[in-house]
């Protein structure tokens, strides 16, 4: 089944706090600063294993220690309960990176 955009209210409800929304796009982006390239790497990795296993890919942009990614779902040309998902994934791991 193809994912569907997320209503309104999910959006409230599904949409972590420190992600924002893309301007001009229906789509919501995040910048990860790590402590070196080695730990960025790592974890882009990480989220690149489970995107694949998702089938759900984000864009990002890696320089050095800084990661800037954005996720929305191209199969219903915008936000889904995929990118929720990732987001969450992402999250859990950066701070797992960082204990």
């Amino acid at each position: 089944m193809a994912p569907t955009l997320l209503t309104e209210e999910q959006r409230k409800e599904l949409i972590p706090k420190d992600w924002e929304m893309v301007v001009g796009r229906d789509a919501i982006k995040k910048t990860f600063t790590f402590k070196d390239f080695n730990q960025a790497f790592s974890f882009m990795t990480r989220v690149a294993l489970v995107a694949e296993q998702m089938n759900h890919h984000p864009e990002w942009f890696n320089v050095y220690n800084r990661v800037e990614i954005t996720l929305a779902t191209h199969d219903c040309s915008g936000l889904s309960v995929n990118d929720t998902k990732m987001a969450d994934i992402m999250n859990q791991f950066f701070n797992q990176l960082h204990q």
